[in-house]
């Protein structure tokens, strides 16, 4: 090598000091979960002659088992529904109100995450019971004659979940709106555009962003929610979670847990880098 030769060189992530600050964050994740989901992936292909994709084909070719993948991309659609609808609005109260509302609105909708799910789960069995606030309310407005139970249907399970992971939906809109001028509502006024004409075409393509990130928090999460339709639903409706929660604590089957645990990690996967994508686009677009 000559004097005047140049070392080659050095990523400048390497070079930085302050990139060693992630090192800690990023042993701790390969320690504690990527670890673990290799392990899940080397055991849902592993068989007696070793590695073989016949779990995936057995799990496939069982008619009951898409019944559980439709239980639980179902359930996951309505609860993400049922928190856009409900969300949407709130996004944009919270951001066009006063400072001292907006405050009240944010700690009302950041406090009850402090709450644990479980306990919140027992609270929606008190809630959706026959004698519960839902069912009384619905004799009351006159949609129901007689008081009905909720808990253990599929109704109660989107109501429950849709209460535990409304702010996730509420926040990234919220976020999004916030930086839209409100005076590009009355600009499209003065041009004579139509309230509904200035929701379809200026503010609801500003707040796409805003809404795919809230979709593909709430989806994913809902997709693989275990502890709320164990309490709120029981064992007559399966999901990708709870059977995977049956197969390793109650059947001591690690094969079929590691399988199914793998086809919710790559569902849960694809719509996190699905809406990642489209949010870009759409924030590019916008």
């Amino acid at each position: 090598m000559s004097i005047g030769a140049t070392s080659p060189a050095v990523p400048s992530a390497w070079r930085d000091p302050v990139a060693l600050l992630a090192a800690p964050a990023v042993v701790y994740l390969l320690v504690v979960y990527a670890l673990p989901l290799l392990w899940l992936l080397a055991k849902s292909f592993a068989g007696p002659d070793g590695l073989t994709l016949r779990p995936y084909v057995d799990f496939m070719s069982d008619p009951f088992n898409w019944r559980v993948i439709g239980n639980t991309l179902g359930a996951a659609a309505w609860v993400t529904l049922f928190c856009l609808i409900v969300g949407y609005p709130a996004g944009f109260a919270l951001a066009r109100a006063g400072t001292f509302l907006q405050i009240v609105m944010l700690v009302s909708i950041i406090l009850p995450l402090s709450i644990g799910v479980v306990v919140k789960a027992f609270a929606w069995q008190i809630v959706l019971r026959r004698d519960g606030v839902v069912s009384q309310f619905l004799v009351g407005v006159g949609i129901w004659d007689e008081p009905q139970r909720l808990l253990f249907t599929e109704a109660g399970l989107v109501l429950g979940a849709a209460n535990i992971f409304l702010p996730f939906m509420i926040l990234p809109i919220y976020s999004v709106v916030k930086l839209i001028d409100p005076r590009l509502g009355e600009a499209g006024a003065t041009l004579g555009a139509t309230p509904v004409y200035r929701f379809t075409r200026i503010f609801l393509p500003l707040t796409l962003p805003g809404v795919v990130s809230g979709v593909a928090f709430v989806f994913s999460m809902s997709v693989s929610m275990y502890v709320i339709p164990s309490l709120l639903i029981g064992d007559r409706f399966q999901t990708l979670a709870t059977l995977t929660g049956r197969s390793f604590l109650m059947m001591r089957n690690e094969q079929l847990g590691s399988t199914t645990a793998v086809i919710l990690l790559v569902l849960a996967v694809s719509i996190v880098v699905g809406s990642t994508w489209l949010a870009r686009r759409l924030g590019g677009s916008t």
